[in-house]
Order: structure tokens, then sequence, then C-alpha cells
């Protein structure tokens, strides 16, 4: 017995592919039999496991059990939710490991796979080892059972274990994901008022795409708020471990900005803290975090990079341009967009009580959206290579954390390679219009240098 799974599907976070062509019933199978053998040899018996709401998902979730009962582990069935949920699952429960099926924000017709271990993050060679054992049927034999646990009541209670904030008049857009249905539970236990939309979870988002960082999936939630004369508003993925939101104006606050705000109660109580961020976020994040008495670390792009980064600095709070929040101070030092949610409630509470006021505080830059361009598998990375042999040959200042970021007196511009699609990613952000086209040019000049063509690629 082996299984060999398409060399599409695994990524560098997870595995993850179109129902029924790169991802099937019998992968779901192999990844639970592989996963169990693993957590089984590091001396495991339990791994929860958990689902979002695509129509594909109930029948990957019985494979991925029969899978994990196989290899002699037992099944700790949480069901439908989100993402952070099932984290929470391992940490509440006592598991040796977590499975959760989730397509996340991709289209209906993807599914797939996040892991993790007890103690870490499950990602990159974990993954790349998975397949290589599947491929060679190097599997644990035994038989074990499985257990339903209801955990959402106990779940929404922890979010609202410290609440100390004030009653505003909030929009929720959950956007047919698996927010839906803890979030409305836990309104009932906020103070406030709250406008609850698209909660029943629907796997083919009848409304929009539940992605919030795509400005065009907020047109909801801007409308709400207005109309309702909401504080502001918030909106998930659809698998709610990232966070989107707007402030009574409708204006959007970005990831790094949301970090910003969430991040000053946090260095009150952990004074001098180191707070990450990714490459992508502004250089004003950085400079805030100082002003606010902390420690800014720029680091790598990507949620399972960042929570190993957290683990080994001792992180308060971290976040990505994305919307990954990760909580360690009060919460677990993973990624949720509902706890996140309410935190920015009480760190708003605490910084005056507006978020329209904090975001006309912020400082104004000029910023790209995050630009694609078509690049293959093999050459992306030489690509980031030849730009960075080329840059330091000229004597730029840049930041090698992860690609290139070029910083001038005036902005910055970003290349790197992504780690789950066969493009470049790129980013300029500076003080002014002006210098951000100068910016820009120098960005398009240094893709032309290596053959690579200025047309953005869509997402």
């Amino acid at each position: 017995m082996s299984h060999v799974f398409h060399p599409t599907s695994l990524r560098e976070y997870d595995i993850r592919g179109l129902v029924g062509d790169t991802l099937t019933a019998a992968d779901a199978l192999a990844i639970g039999r592989s996963f169990g053998t693993i957590v089984r040899r590091g001396g495991g018996k339990r791994v929860a496991v958990g689902y979002d709401g695509r129509t594909s998902s109930p029948g990957f979730e019985a494979a991925l059990v029969e899978g994990l009962n196989a290899a002699g582990i037992e099944a700790v069935r949480i069901g439908v939710g989100p993402t952070p949920m099932l984290y929470y699952a391992v940490y509440e429960l006592g598991c040796d490991g977590g499975v959760m099926i989730t397509g996340s924000h991709n289209p209906p017709a993807y599914n797939g796979f996040k892991m993790m271990l007890a103690g870490r993050p499950f990602f990159g060679s974990d993954i790349r080892a998975l397949g290589d054992m599947s491929a060679a049927g190097d599997w644990e034999s035994g038989s074990a059972g499985s257990t339903q646990v209801e955990l959402m009541d106990r779940y929404v209670d922890r979010l609202v274990q410290d609440f100390d904030g004030q009653a505003f008049t909030i929009a929720w857009d959950c956007g047919n994901g698996v927010a839906g249905p803890v979030v409305e539970k836990l309104v009932k236990k906020l103070p406030g008022t709250h406008h609850v939309l698209f909660p029943e979870v629907d796997g083919n988002f009848p409304n929009h795409h539940p992605d919030p960082t795509d400005e065009k999936n907020l047109v909801d939630l801007k409308r709400v708020v207005l109309e309702k004369g909401c504080d502001f508003g918030l909106a998930f993925d659809g698998d709610a471990d990232r966070l989107g939101a707007v402030d009574g104006q409708g204006r959007v606050i970005w990831g790094d900005q949301l970090l910003g705000i969430l991040a000053e109660p946090v260095l009150k109580a952990v004074p001098g803290g180191t707070i990450i961020a990714d490459v992508k976020a502004s250089q004003a994040l950085f400079d805030r975090v100082a002003a606010l008495g902390g420690t800014p670390l720029m680091w790598k792009t990507g949620h399972s990079l960042i929570k190993a980064k957290m683990k080994d600095v001792d992180s308060p709070l971290a976040g990505e341009m994305s919307g990954h929040i990760f909580f360690k101070h009060q919460w677990y030092g993973f990624d949720d967009g509902i706890y996140a949610g309410v935190r920015l409630i009480r760190a708003v509470s605490e910084l005056g009580g507006s978020l329209t006021a904090l975001k006309d505080a912020m400082p104004v830059m000029v910023n790209t959206p995050e630009m694609r361009f078509q690049s293959s598998e093999e050459r992306k990375f030489v690509v980031v290579e030849e730009v960075l042999a080329r840059l330091k040959a000229a004597g730029a200042t840049v930041d090698e954390t992860d690609g290139a970021r070029v910083n001038t007196p005036d902005g910055w511009w970003l290349l790197r390679a992504s780690n789950t699609q066969d493009v470049l990613v790129a980013r300029v952000e500076a003080r002014d219009q002006a210098a951000l086209e100068r910016l820009q040019g120098d960005l398009n000049a240094a893709l032309a240098a290596s053959g690579v063509a200025p047309t953005i690629v869509g997402h």
C-alpha cells in the first residue's frame, strides 16, 4: 500500500488542490495515514479534526478520519468551524496534533488541509516528508476510533474571556464562510449593537468571495457601515483566520495599520516587546512600534514562518499584510481573525473610542496594492537572486529577509518570490506620488533586466 499525491497539491504551508482532480478522497485517506504515522512515531495518540463549509469538506473529513484511525490515532472531531477553532481545540483538549480541512479564500472548487503538531506549525519540509512517506507506503498500522466534541460555545467563551471594551455599533461580514455561527454567538456576549452579514455557511459563496484583502469584497460591509451609522466594520476570510476592517467612513484599515493599533495596548502590558510584521508591511508600522517603545522585527511572509519566529523571539503579537494577526498576549500565538476582531474592539476602546480618528491620525503613505508578475517555479527565485546581485553592486540599501526590499529616503519597493504560486510579488510605498512613480520605475527596470515583463497578473 502506498499513495502518490499530485505534485501541485503539496504546498509550502498546506496541501491544496482542485476537488476531484488534484485533490481526492484517496488523498485525504493518505494524508490521515501519513500524518497519523508522524504523530504516533512522535509518541502521540490523538489528533483534532475540523472542517470548513465547502461542499467537499464532509467527504474529505470522513476519509481523513479513516486514515488517522488506520494509523492507530484517535480522531477528535470538532465538526464545522473556523481554522482557529481547530487550533484552539489542540490546546484546549490536549491533542497531539490537528488537521483542518479548508480551502480558505480559494474559489469553491478548491479545498485543502492545514496541519499542526501540538507544539509547532507543520509546513515546508514537514509536508514534503509526508509526501515521501505516503509514496513509500511507510505507515504505521493500528485501529482507533473517534469522538465528537462540541467546542464552539467553549471557544466563544474563550474569545471574550478578558473582554474590557466598550459598546460600539459594528457590522460583521462573515462572507458565508465558517465565521458565521461563531460571530452570531459572539455578538450576544458583547455590548453594543451588532449587524451580522451573510452568517449562513455556504460553500458556494453566493454574496461575495470571502477574501477581505481584496477591496471589492468589502462593498457590502462598507454599505452597511454607512447605512447603519456603524463605528466600524469587520470582515473575515473563508476559514476565519484573517481579519479585514473598515472605519466609520468605510475606509479600509489594512493589515499593517491594524497591527499598529493592536500593538499599542500590548506594548503597555509588555514594554519593549518584539512586534513582528512581514516584509510587505509599511515602514510607518515599524516606525510606530519603535515610537511605542517596542522592538519592531521584519520577517518573511507566511503564517507558518511567522508563528515559528514568534516562538523564537518570544513575541507577544505579530501580523501580516494579508490580515493574519497572531496574539500570544492573552492568547495562544496562533492567527485568529475573530479573536483579532475582539482585540480591535478592546484596543479602540482603550485608544479613545474611534477607529475613524485612529485612521485619520495615521501618516499618509502612497502605495500600490500587492502586484504579481508571471514567472515560472524554476525562474522566480533566480530572478530575485539576479536583482539582489545587481542592487548590491550598485550600493543600494537592501533588506534581504524575504526577497529584496530596497529602502530609499522617501519610500521603498519589494520584490519576492511567492511560496505558493509561480509568480513574483512586488509592492511599492512612498511619501508622495512622484516618489512612488520613480520607485515603480526602478522596480520595472529591475524586472526588465531579468527579462520579466511589467504586466501584472491577476490573483
